[in-house]
């Protein structure tokens, strides 16, 4: 059977459980809690059961405590996926939509999400969802634009006759007469 690992020498069991006592992470006090059991002679067994895990991830609190102290217990953030996108793709980009679509050659009088993200599949071997897209561009500045929509058969006249203002001034009723009083 492997050695364990030996836990740093510059700590004791009391000063763990002070610092789990004044810890704001309650992760990193029951981690704290139970490499103080094993500072006090407890086998890495009883502090696995004090932590509620297995002896593994005591070993890797060992582990991060040795290299890093309590600060080490403490959980981090997992790292962000790398984007898919790179800066170059992005100028790229930009340029293609400043460029505008030629029909002949993209099939597409106006880009849209779909054809753009064809277009970097094609170009880059890229796969972006539209979502993903829709969110890079508006992050380098684009906003969809549609131009407004208009009925095949609407009338000539008819925006202009329903948006008709109202007169400048208003002028006052005629006066009518008192209606006779009921006394």
């Amino acid at each position: 059977m492997a050695r364990a690992i030996a836990l740093r020498m510059d700590f004791i069991a009391s000063q763990l459980r002070h610092l789990a006592r004044r810890s704001k992470d309650a992760t990193q006090a029951r981690r704290l809690l139970a490499l103080a059991a094993i500072y006090d002679g407890g086998t890495r067994s009883e502090a696995a059961r004090l932590g509620n895990v297995t002896l593994q991830i005591v070993r890797d609190w060992v582990l991060r405590f040795n290299a890093e102290g309590a600060d080490g217990l403490i959980d981090r953030k997992a790292p962000r996926p790398a984007p898919r996108l790179t800066d170059a793709h992005r100028r790229a980009l930009a340029a293609q939509i400043d460029r505008g679509p030629i029909p002949a050659i993209h099939g597409v009088v106006r880009w849209r999400l779909c054809d753009l993200g064809q277009w970097l599949w094609e170009e880059f071997g890229v796969s972006v969802s539209m979502q993903t897209l829709s969110r890079e561009l508006r992050a380098i500045g684009y906003r969809k634009l549609s131009a407004r929509p208009k009925h095949h058969a609407q009338a000539e006249g008819a925006i202009e006759a329903f948006n008709k203002t109202s007169p400048r001034r208003w002028q006052a009723s005629r006066a009518t007469r008192a209606s006779p009083s009921t006394q």
